[in-house]
Parts: structure tokens; C-alpha cells; sequence
């Protein structure tokens, strides 16, 4: 099937409407529940996004987990990797999660969780899933290789989950073909008016390797001094998200145009609810809207 059937615009959209349905499950108050109830820290969403995301790799310690997840300080995954596994096995934090999440869909969806549009969605988005080829790409890899559960809301999400970390583990191959190491990719990302230093702050680098990198950046005509992205640092990020979308293309194009329309579709008024529930922040570190 040819890129021009199903393109990288449509790929991207559709990443739009499907980041929502994975992401519940960083901010969902039933997500968190399960978590404090196998022993994790609730006072930040941190202590339980570390084992939560993580738990499809297995017993890994946090040198992967800093690999995998690219853009987060080492100090930080290690401050909340070490020992995580000794609160909670990684099985255990994969069956917390499912339950998190059938909780959190039951919440946020009402009735709808087990209406016959959602069913059919679930279904496109795991057709989607099941194309995706996770060659290179360790967290797709991962999660693809998790059993199905068997309720149709439940592998929504499951698909949702496989399909944004193929995406994720592709930007990271973009960003490397960059030259933008970790810290520097969240600094270039600021410098376009992603999100906000603060916002980035969060993956917890000092304040004194964020000024490094800016100097580096600066150093390639990436960024001005102020921190703002030169128009090389914009054509640069432009062409990271570009090489994104086209890595991130394929499953979309094993769906087909129509499978795709159909799934947008269908998604519109789920997606709607998620976003009404006021869980999930109104500024992220993903840039979506904003490049």
C-alpha cells in the first residue's frame, strides 16, 4: 500500500487522537489507586510512571529504562527505578494497570465503554497494532508482545499503548540522526515554543546541564542565546518530526485510507470525553498542536 494512500499528516492525526487514550494511565485517580495499593509513592505521578511504563520490559534496571526513555535525567529514573522492583514485580504492575485502566475507561466513558462504536474502534486501532513492525524499537517490542485482554475498551488502550511507543521509539531514532542527545532534545523542543522550560523541567536535568546544552545548541546555530530557536533549530526539530511521521506511517498504511477514516471517526466523541475529563494536563512534553 503506498504512502500516498494513507500519508504522514493522517498518521500524525491519528497519533493526536490516540496519545489521550494511552495516557490516562499516568493521571487516571484508578491507575493510582492501584498503584498505592502495590506499595508505590503517590505524592507525583513520578514513583509509578517509572514501574507503569517500564513493567513491559521485565525485571530491567534503570540503565535501560534511561535508554528506553531517552529524554528523562539519569539521577531521575534511577532516584525511582531503583528498588521499584522490589515494592512490585513487573507482572504485577502489568495486572494493576489493565485494572487502573478498566476502571479509568469506565469512569471517563460511562456507558459508551461497552457501546459498538468503541468495540469497532478497538478493533481498527489492534488491526493498526498488529502491523506495526518493532524492529529497533524496544518498548513497541515490549508491549506487542503482552497477551490481548479480552475486553474490547481494554484493547483500545492495549493498541493505543503498542501504537505510541512504535511512534516514541521512532522519534528517538530521529533524534539521533539529529545529534540531539537527551537533554539537548528537550532543550530544542522549549526553544520552538513546545511546551515550557518548566514543563521540560520536569525530566529532571539541573538547571546547570540545561544551560550546557543550550550552549551547545547555540554553538551549532540551533538556538539564541535567550534559548530560542534560530531558523536552523526550527528547520532542524521540523525535520525530526518529519522523519517521525514517516517511521510512524506504516501501521496506518497496512490499515488502509478507509479503515483509517473510519477509525477517526469513530474515536471523535471518545476522544472528546477524554479530554473533557480534565485528567490529563493541558501543557505536555509531546508538542502536539505545536509543530
Amino acid at each position: 500500500m503506498s504512502e500516498e494512500t494513507v500519508g504522514t499528516a493522517r498518521a500524525r492525526q491519528l497519533w493526536h487522537l490516540l496519545e489521550p487514550f494511552h495516557a490516562l494511565l499516568y493521571y487516571a485517580p484508578e491507575v493510582e489507586r492501584e498503584s498505592a495499593a502495590l506499595g508505590y509513592g503517590t505524592g507525583d505521578r513520578w514513583p509509578s510512571y517509572f514501574p507503569l511504563r517500564a513493567a513491559p520490559l521485565g525485571r530491567v534496571g534503570a540503565a535501560r529504562v534511561t535508554s528506553a526513555f531517552y529524554s528523562f535525567s539519569p539521577r531521575m529514573v534511577a532516584r525511582h527505578m531503583d528498588g521499584a522492583w522490589d515494592v512490585a514485580a513487573p507482572d504485577e504492575v502489568l495486572a494493576a494497570r489493565l485494572r487502573g485502566m478498566d476502571g479509568a475507561y469506565r469512569a471517563v466513558l460511562g456507558d459508551r465503554v461497552d457501546g459498538p462504536e468503541l468495540a469497532e474502534a478497538a478493533a481498527l486501532a489492534r488491526q493498526a497494532a498488529e502491523a506495526a513492525s518493532v524492529e529497533g524499537r524496544p518498548l513497541a517490542a515490549a508491549n506487542a508482545e503482552l497477551p490481548w485482554p479480552e475486553p474490547p475498551h481494554l484493547q483500545l488502550w492495549h493498541a493505543a499503548t503498542i501504537l505510541r511507543e512504535h511512534r516514541g521509539d521512532g522519534h528517538l531514532a530521529a533524534l539521533l540522526v539529529a545529534g540531539l542527545d537527551p537533554v539537548e532534545s528537550l532543550v530544542s523542543f522549549a526553544a520552538i515554543g513546545a511546551a515550557s522550560v518548566e514543563r521540560f523541567a520536569s525530566r529532571g536535568w539541573s538547571p546547570e546541564e540545561w544551560k550546557a546544552a543550550r550552549e551547545r545548541l547555540a554553538g551549532r546555530g540551533l538556538v539564541e542565546p535567550d534559548g530560542m530557536a534560530t531558523d536552523a533549530g526550527r528547520a532542524l526539530r521540523r525535520r525530526v518530526e518529519e522523519h517521525t511521521d514517516r517511521l510512524a506511517v506504516a501501521p496506518w498504511q497496512a490499515l488502509g485510507a478507509p479503515a483509517a477514516d473510519r477509525l477517526a471517526d469513530l474515536l471523535g466523541d471518545h476522544w472528546v470525553a477524554v479530554l473533557s475529563s480534565g485528567l490529563l494536563p493541558s501543557e505536555s512534553t509531546l508538542g502536539i498542536g505545536k509543530v
